[in-house]
């Protein structure tokens, strides 16, 4: 017996606790890079100072997107869901009104 496969049928966010703990995820690995970019600077200061320049300008902006990217949540739109499909047809055009096929200024007259 195989499972039939669940289709989405709204464009609904995804959780909040969800959303939070992906936020939280790159938060932490953003901190994580942070952390490791200091330590780098720190063992690197006698051996190439210019790496080291570079290990400690990382160390400092860093911290400033993580937290951007971690506030950032939940304002986009949700997308269409991926059983969306468009089948945009007109509207048929209006005719006159008249239904004895007379045109709307005879039948004024």
């Amino acid at each position: 017996m195989t499972k039939a496969k669940a289709i989405r049928i709204t464009g609904a966010r995804t959780g909040l606790t969800e959303d939070v703990r992906g936020r939280q995820r790159r938060y932490m690995f953003s901190m994580l890079v942070r952390t490791v970019c200091v330590i780098l600077a720190v063992v690197l200061w006698q051996e190439s100072r210019i790496a080291a320049i570079v290990a400690l300008v990382g160390g400092t902006i860093i911290p400033y997107f993580a937290v951007v990217f971690a506030n950032a949540g939940r304002e986009g739109a949700p997308r269409a869901p991926e059983s969306f499909s468009v089948d945009f047809r007109p509207p048929p055009a209006l005719g006159s009104g008249s239904s004895d096929g007379e045109s709307s200024s005879d039948a004024h007259a």
